[in-house]
């Protein structure tokens, strides 16, 4: 009896044990709507699991601020903890990162790994005249708001406040042994196996974490997150919104195909959409958009191609400014601009330009090439009969001046299934 006691006892002990679960994710990155999203619902399932904890193993080189905005009330609306793991060795957790880390419940680094730099990147274009006083405005106010944000999280985590702001107003960025001694962190830990070991029976939030010897339950990120995260990039926008400029265009051009402008109906809608997400510059578009106009003006204008060299220049500078090439994430490679900006004008020059002047001339086909062409009269043809043979057919012919048989006249017009004629040469 008591042999069976005892076996139940540990049964229940080894049940209690092995319900200790910590869910995990890893993002590895830049920050984005997708990443903001699977870290919600993260989360949420973390807290649906009744987990120790989240871990994050982040390694990020920055992201959206609006992105970063919403992971970090995300945190700190939380009932289950969550642990930041700065990860694997030689990961970075700056810009965007160097937030998220500051507002997790603990922080971590692993070893070699670093923090910081963390100053917002004004979006926009190139400032010049009355605009620059409002730019430098603007890039004060974002700094501001910036340091303030970050203090006040710093603030809530008791974590270094000092270096926190300093991370943003000069971009400090240091290693995590650093971070540790000057409290920015919690504790670095090499590996997931020390990270847990670290982290048990330390108080998060009023909690005691239970997560020596814990199940660690990856939660994945879903096929539209995935998808999404994979999307929202300077260089898939750029290549959707080509799609939809030689689609739209390509369907205008020869109406009919469907298949173009369905095509460049849908790449637009995604282009829409990631131009509301990323950061873009009006500038870029309006530039971009001229471009094609002088395109397609130079295909009815005789300029000798000047328009076609202006829009060439105009869709270079556009796509140059399209994103802020001041800062790594948002920078559109010359290795897509320079190969779009000529694929783009032997698109109009070669293949539209062409389409486009064909529709302009003169018609070669049906009853219209009949008129001009000289004939010999088969019977005398006056206001009310005569016949003509001409292209192999015989046709009912009219004049208003009587034409005698045999008689040289020529096409002056075709009336249904009737040829007016005149004399040759009046």
């Amino acid at each position: 009896m008591c042999v069976a006691a005892l076996v139940l006892c540990l049964a229940c002990t080894s049940a209690v044990f092995a319900a200790e679960k910590v869910s995990f994710i890893n993002i590895d990155g830049a920050i984005g709507p997708a990443t903001a999203s699977y870290i919600s619902r993260s989360i949420d399932e973390a807290r649906a699991q009744n987990a120790q904890c989240l871990i994050i193993q982040l390694n990020t080189p920055g992201g959206l601020l609006d992105s970063t905005q919403k992971i970090v009330q995300s945190f700190l609306g939380s009932s289950v903890p969550v642990v930041v793991y700065v990860a694997p060795t030689g990961a970075t957790a700056t810009s965007a990162g160097c937030f998220i880390t500051v507002a997790a419940s603990v922080a971590a680094m692993a070893p070699a790994t670093t923090i910081g730099a963390a100053h917002p990147v004004s979006i926009g274009g190139f400032p010049s005249g009355g605009e620059e006083k409002t730019d430098e405005t603007m890039k004060q106010k974002l700094e501001n708001f910036s340091v303030s944000y970050i203090e006040t999280i710093a603030g809530k985590r008791q974590r270094n406040v000092e270096w926190a702001k300093s991370a943003v107003k000069e971009s400090a960025s240091i290693t995590a042994e650093k971070a540790l001694q000057l409290k920015v962190i919690d504790l670095i830990a090499s590996d997931i196996s020390e990270l847990l070991q670290k982290l048990n029976g330390r108080v998060v939030d009023g909690k005691i974490l239970k997560t020596a010897g814990a199940e660690v339950s990856e939660i994945k990120m879903s096929a539209s997150e995935h998808v999404f995260q994979k999307l929202w990039r300077p260089e898939v926008m750029f290549i959707l919104m080509l799609i939809a400029i030689y689609g739209i265009i390509g369907e205008m051009t020869t109406p009919g195909a469907i298949l173009p402008g369905v095509v460049g109906a849908i790449a637009l809608v995604l282009a829409l959409y990631l131009a509301a997400v990323l950061p873009v510059n009006v500038t870029g578009l309006v530039l971009i958009a001229l471009a094609l106009m002088l395109f397609i003006f130079d295909v009815y204008a005789t300029t000798h191609g000047v328009l076609t060299v202006g829009g060439i220049i105009a869709f270079l500078l556009g796509s140059l400014m399209l994103f802020n090439r001041g800062d790594p994430l948002f920078r559109l490679s010359l290795n897509y601009i320079i190969p779009a900006t000529l694929v783009t004008a032997a698109f109009f020059i070669f293949i539209i330009g062409k389409g486009l002047r064909a529709q302009l001339l003169p018609i070669k086909v049906g009853k219209e090439t009949l008129i001009g062409k000289t004939v010999t009269a088969l019977t005398p043809i006056d206001s009310r009969s005569g016949r003509i043979f001409v292209e192999g057919e015989y046709w009912n012919a009219i004049s208003d001046t009587p034409i005698e048989k045999d008689e040289q006249a020529e096409i002056a017009a075709v009336q249904g299934l009737t040829v007016k004629v005149k004399t040759k040469g009046k």
